[in-house]
């Protein structure tokens, strides 16, 4: 995150030249403390191949597509359709790369943020209203995170919806990173936690029985009516967050940005960057891609024709596992969703924080945010609501999120001016197209079928 906090709401300072005041136009800021940089923070070492230390960042946005959401959409459609759905869940994870991709990269080739190059690019009036929508998002996120995350301790310890709610919430403050050193920390603690879901879904289907081998069919694109439908777009909802392609940018112009000229002798120093960015979207999005399709292949395997209840609420499908594969399997799935509630709530308020600097050039304490955020998910667990339906619910609001991140993203990177010689290629920006063109016709199916 940038600048640095001094009240209530702070500004974020913009960045200037050297020699005189102003900011630094977008192509030629590579180098400089855009989104989020401390000064003084030690730079990892360009190599000349891939370097371990230089990978993070996309396992930090990985987090946001295995959060609760991503368990209740994967769980129902596993239940309720079998594999049916699979390709949906595949399809979802091929977009993330490579939008989480093209945020990297634009973070990495400006040294500034997609909100940040929103503002300075796009009027008031419409750079508030993507904050505005943007912070529906980070609220949405955590209501899933929240929700998930205290549905994880009432199962395992019998504690009430409600005071779940509050821990989870004050358990993210501790993974918040507050400095340089502490991102890196928390890329680390990322990480470990998406192999920690990865081992245990992949666990579930190797030793309970589970097959890829019959969700092969599941690959097939095809849809099974108006309910199908629904839970599609919330597996898209749940599986492509947007506040975490306003994140990436921002995490890639704090690791990534080095001063860099446009002369040819720099060409191997950016293909090195862009592989090293390659890599890590690639491992992290595809490790997230894994998890999901283990937990709906798990779900399909077990549930679809023995408990197709199960996809009722998170509870129903604890224990079922419980019943169908053995309390082993059931205690698997109860901590891997507080593990994932927990990654995924600390992950969204730090989107926040990105997101309000970026568009407003202010910031709110941490404490405050994670109050105001928190809230809605504790108004839906005192409620009596269904957990799991408010779970669904918020994944199909976040699908209506996308295209407001999207559009914007392949508008700047295909953009010369803004990006310099890092520009799309004609062939990206023709698939991000193709991408935002499905979303929205997706999401305009959603609303005729909800009406």
């Amino acid at each position: 995150m940038d600048g640095k906090t001094t009240g209530d709401a702070s500004r974020v300072p913009e960045q200037e030249h050297a020699g005189g005041a102003g900011p630094l136009p977008a192509a030629a800021r590579a180098g400089g403390q855009g989104g989020g940089r401390v000064p003084g923070e030690r730079r990892p070492r360009l190599r000349a191949g891939i370097s371990y230390t230089l990978l993070g960042p996309a396992f930090v946005a990985a987090i946001a597509y295995v959060d609760p959401g991503n368990f209740a959409t994967n769980v129902q459609a596993g239940a309720v359709f079998g594999p049916l759905l699979l390709w949906v869940v595949v399809s979802a994870n091929l977009v993330a790369m490579l939008l989480q991709y093209l945020s990297a990269k634009l973070g990495l080739a400006t040294g500034a943020s997609l909100a940040e190059l929103c503002r300075t690019r796009y009027r008031r009036p419409v750079v508030r209203g993507l904050w505005v929508q943007a912070e529906l998002v980070v609220v949405m996120t955590d209501l899933a995170e929240v929700v998930g995350g205290a549905v994880a301790l009432n199962i395992l310890f019998g504690l009430p919806l409600p005071a779940g709610g509050v821990v989870i919430g004050l358990a993210s403050l501790v993974l918040m990173p507050m400095s340089g050193g502490g991102k890196r920390r928390f890329e680390v603690a990322m990480a470990l936690c998406l192999a920690l879901l990865l081992g245990a879904f992949l666990g579930q289907v190797l030793g309970t029985g589970g097959s890829w081998g019959p969700a092969a069919g599941g690959l097939v694109p095809r849809i099974g009516g108006g309910e199908s439908l629904l839970l599609a777009g919330g597996i898209v909802g749940a599986t492509v967050m947007p506040h975490v392609i306003y994140l990436h940018s921002a995490l890639t112009s704090d690791r990534f940005s080095l001063e860099l000229e446009n002369g040819r002798h720099d060409v191997p120093v950016r293909r090195r960057l862009l592989r090293h960015v390659r890599a890590d979207v690639l491992v992290a999005m595809g490790l997230a891609g894994a998890v999901n399709a283990a937990l709906l292949i798990s779900a399909s395997s077990l549930f679809h024709a023995h408990a197709p209840g199960a996809g009722g609420s998170l509870a129903a499908a604890h224990h079922a596992y419980a019943a169908l594969a053995g309390q082993g399997a059931a205690w698997a799935f109860a901590l891997a969703l507080l593990v994932s509630g927990l990654a995924g709530t600390s992950v969204g308020m730090y989107a926040g924080q990105v997101v309000m600097g970026g568009f407003l050039r202010r910031r709110i304490p941490v404490l405050l945010r994670r109050v105001l955020t928190v809230a809605p998910a504790l108004a839906v667990l005192s409620s009596g609501m269904s957990p799991t339906r408010a779970l669904v619910v918020s994944q199909i609001v976040l699908s209506f999120g996308i295209p407001f991140a999207l559009v914007p993203l392949v508008a700047l990177t295909r953009d010369r001016a803004v990006m310099g010689p890092w520009v799309n290629r004609r062939a990206t920006t023709a698939a991000a197209v193709a991408v935002s063109v499905v979303v929205v016709a997706l999401n305009a199916s959603l609303l005729v079928s909800l009406v």
